[in-house]
């Protein structure tokens, strides 16, 4: 699976090194990703999502149930 957060979105974005000297190359920046098990009191199951640390936030916020409602409607 890609790195990309399955709530916010975010992916990997590119950019540059640059030395003392100003000389530039290329390196990656990686989104804070992390794995988690979430129970849905709802269905009564659990859901496993690869989510960045601003996607957990918003979970802790609204809840898993209605991020779920969200990401499907």
């Amino acid at each position: 699976m890609a790195r990309v957060c399955e709530i916010t979105g975010k992916k990997v974005m590119t950019g540059n090194n640059v030395s003392h000297s100003k000389r530039r190359t290329k390196r990656k920046f990686y989104p804070n990703l992390l794995t988690k098990k979430f129970f849905v009191p709802e269905t009564g199951e659990h859901v496993t999502m690869k989510i960045s640390a601003a996607g957990l936030r918003i979970i802790n916020k609204k809840g898993i149930s209605a991020v779920l409602k969200e990401m499907k409607g």
